[in-house]
């Protein structure tokens, strides 16, 4: 049977519930801060009650003459050692193991218990109001005890008030008696309100618990899955340009074969052996990317590199490439990497531009200590469908394309603390955007 263990983080009251066992004593070695905000409360209340008393039995005695000096000293003695547990408390920031929390609840019981059976021997046969020092020791047992224990306290209790009536009138056992229903039916009714809300939070706990689990087996089905298909991917990358190789480079072998056709059979096995190592490249590089340098560079300087990269497949499919940028805006990025993502971006741009078409590499401070690099071209809208997939390693649209290229820029863009971006999609305006620092980061990004 799965263990039901209480939460750390509770709302008030459940907070207080927590330590208390549905049989017996519950002392969690995974509920210390509650214990503590507990004791805390406990302590502090306790504190004002007798405080309470010590003021009210000192302006009885200059009025009345009563009660007795050794009262008086009792409650003095008392408020002092409260006051130093209270004090203890609020400066010990260490561990309170199980077995100092046992200790800590029981000395509270029979401090006060001790407390209040000295005083009313005090004052026995005489006005005495010092079973409300049993008011704290039935909240704590019915929060902390099982039932069993909790009545046990409520039958000391009980004790306390009819010993403090002993050789008074009837009408005092009368009261005492009353007070005893009091306690007992605030010492069980708290016990049950508190077993009550404790079996909900335990139901609570793990339902949260089983929708945890319930989640992460999802996850790694989804990353088996993912998995899974990335191989399937990777296998069939490879698969081609290995049979293509193996075809060619049989046909040129072939007895026979004029020695055009065996140059040709050769050139394309190169070409896919080529296309193969590329692949093989690529994908090491979004499976096991570098630790990024940051370092401080002009962005004028980037972004005309990649666009002066760039240009000469521009200029094959037809595209022109503008840039836009301040000449002295600078950031915190390792410029190679960036290069790389930007570039990235940049083809992709041009193979989804028609002849004619304009691909704008922009930059500009972004109002949030960041700057955003644009790369926006005119041929949307990108579908719903592809969107969705679209960073997806090795899944691709554009012929003869890997698909890392996309999935490899925001690895790099994410070692950056950033992402990229479809900003805009929209007819005749497609934009993906990077932000990254304007100013050195506090910690080092790898």
């Amino acid at each position: 049977m799965t263990e039901h263990k209480p939460s750390k983080n509770l709302w008030a009251l459940s907070s207080l519930a927590s330590t208390m066992g549905d049989g017996g004593a519950d002392f969690a070695a995974d509920d210390q801060e509650s214990f503590r905000r507990q004791e805390f409360v406990f302590a502090s209340l306790n504190l004002l009650l007798i405080g309470a008393l010590l003021a009210l039995q000192a302006i009885s005695r200059l009025v009345r003459g009563r009660p007795s000096a050794s009262v008086i000293i009792v409650l003095a003695v008392g408020l002092t050692v409260q006051a130093a547990h209270l004090v203890w408390l609020r400066r010990k920031n260490a561990t309170i193991s199980r077995g100092t929390r046992r200790f800590l609840t029981f000395w509270s019981l029979g401090f006060n218990s001790t407390l209040a059976l000295v005083l009313t021997s005090l004052t026995i046969r005489g006005d005495t109001a010092y079973y409300a020092l049993m008011l704290l020791p039935i909240l704590e047992a019915s929060f902390r005890l099982g039932l069993g224990a909790t009545i046990a306290v409520i039958g000391l209790a009980d004790f306390i008030s009819f010993m403090g009536a002993y050789g008074l009138k009837f009408g005092e056992y009368i009261e005492a008696g009353a007070m005893s229903v009091i306690y007992s039916v605030m010492g069980v009714l708290v016990w049950l309100l508190v077993n009550n809300l404790r079996t909900r939070e335990a139901k609570f706990v793990h339902n949260l618990e089983e929708l945890d689990r319930t989640r992460q087996q999802l996850l790694s089905e989804e990353k088996l899955a993912a998995i899974g298909r990335l191989s399937r991917a990777i296998a069939h990358e490879i698969r081609n340009p290995v049979a293509m190789i193996s075809s060619s480079l049989a046909t040129a072998t072939r007895p026979g074969q004029d020695e055009t056709e065996r140059e040709e059979m050769f050139s394309i096995a190169a070409k896919e052996a080529v296309r193969l190592e590329r692949l093989t490249t690529d994908f090491l590089v979004y499976a096991r990317p570098r630790p990024v340098q940051i370092a401080r560079a002009n962005l004028a300087d980037t972004l005309n590199y990649v666009a002066t990269v760039a240009r000469a497949h521009a200029a094959n499919e037809g595209v022109t490439i503008d840039v836009a940028v301040d000449s002295n805006l600078e950031g915190e990025f390792d410029a190679t990497q960036m290069h790389q993502a930007l570039l990235n971006l940049v083809l992709n741009a041009i193979d989804a531009c028609h002849r004619g078409d304009l691909v704008k590499l922009n930059a500009q401070m972004n109002g949030n200590g960041t700057i955003r690099i644009d790369v926006a071209d005119p041929a949307g809208p990108i579908s719903a469908e592809i969107v969705a997939r679209i960073f997806e390693p090795l899944f691709t649209t554009k012929q003869g394309g890997n698909g890392l290229g996309l999935a490899i820029a925001r690895n790099i863009a994410r070692a950056h603390g950033s992402d990229i971006t479809l900003r805009i999609n929209e007819t005749r305006r497609v934009c993906f955007s990077i932000e990254i620092p304007a100013h050195s980061p506090s910690q080092s990004l790898r």
